[in-house]
């Protein structure tokens, strides 16, 4: 090689790789104290639903669990409107250091599919944390209204199209995308009526108004044990152990149909990844106390813990699937 050659070429500047390499050890090293001290002050779940609703309920169940671990208080907040996309817009724009954190269910993958312009990216906006467990949807009519199976409703559906109504949580709700589900199978054609949350949609149900409503387990089982309202079927594949004598929609003659509900928690996009990778383990660990098992069964949910990666693969298969309802819908993004 040349003298010239040598001398065009730019020696490393050591002092200034060092600083870099001292300001990333410095700037890693504070990030894992503050994981290590997290959380030294309250926690906010923002649940974008009204209380009552299945995603408030798990929420609350886990809040209790996390606030006796952490020693701190976490509290419920209940952000409802706009198909949870208020709720969620305040996590958005949060602080991104843990304290404030989004509880959703499936609506979190729904909305995509509904809206044509949210107020956030789903995808970077905020960051997937963990999963709080999964429950199917009960359908359920007036106790004594006309439906005593699903076979009466579809034949009725079928001679009566676009007349017949059915309720949900809300215009891109998972309730809503589940029940369209439920009439793509069948071949049905009903009135969708859009309510604030699901216990609202429950009421208006239960009186009759809306023929059916495919409520989250856990939302409708009181009115179900109280026999307030019939079901018709279960969306899981095998019956539930909380309502063992439901039958599922599967086992009536339709054994492909499956849809579910989920809850989640998810965080500002720029939170430090190892205080995710705490809230996720301490939410994980509290799906083993005995009091959130207890409270789950009860509710019908189960726990099915997985780490950030693997919540993360789920929901973005779980917008895919939302997608692809919708589109078979012809629903119009609003």
């Amino acid at each position: 090689m040349s003298t010239s050659s040598k001398q065009g070429q730019r020696a490393p500047n050591t002092p200034i790789l060092g600083s870099l390499m001292l300001a990333l050890s410095l700037c890693f090293g504070a990030t894992l104290v503050q994981a290590q001290n997290y959380p030294n002050r309250t926690v906010k779940m923002v649940v974008p639903l009204t209380t009552g609703s299945g995603a408030d309920i798990a929420g609350r169940v886990v809040a209790k669990s996390l606030s006796e671990t952490w020693k701190q208080s976490v509290i419920i907040e209940n952000r409802p409107g706009a198909g949870g996309l208020i709720g969620t817009g305040v996590v958005v724009n949060s602080e991104p250091d843990g304290y404030t954190l989004l509880v959703q269910s499936a609506s979190y993958a729904a909305n995509p599919a509904i809206f044509k312009k949210l107020p956030y990216d789903p995808l970077k906006s905020l960051v997937d944390v963990a999963i709080l467990g999964q429950t199917p949807y009960v359908m359920i009519t007036a106790a004594d209204g006309p439906y005593q199976t699903i076979r009466d409703l579809v034949i009725a559906a079928k001679s009566k199209p676009g007349e017949i109504t059915f309720a949900s949580a809300g215009v891109g709700s998972s309730t809503h995308l589940a029940a369209e589900y439920f009439n793509q199978v069948m071949g049905i054609k009903l009135i969708h009526v859009p309510y604030k949350g699901s216990p609202e949609a429950i009421s208006d149900t239960m009186s009759g108004r809306t023929a059916f409503y495919m409520a989250p387990l856990d939302t409708a089982i009181g009115q179900l044990k109280g026999g307030k309202v019939r079901a018709l079927g279960l969306t899981s594949k095998t019956r539930n152990a909380a309502v063992p004598d439901i039958p599922s929609i599967a086992e009536q003659g339709y054994p492909n149909f499956e849809i579910g509900l989920w809850f989640g928690v998810w965080a500002p996009a720029a939170t430090p990844p190892a205080i995710v990778k705490k809230i996720n383990l301490d939410i994980n660990q509290a799906m083993q106390d005995p009091e959130v098992k207890t409270a789950y069964e009860s509710k019908g949910i189960k726990p099915t813990p997985m780490n950030p990666a693997e919540f993360s693969k789920f929901v973005r298969e779980e917008m895919a699937k939302y997608k692809k309802i919708a589109t078979e819908a012809n629903i119009e993004p609003q």
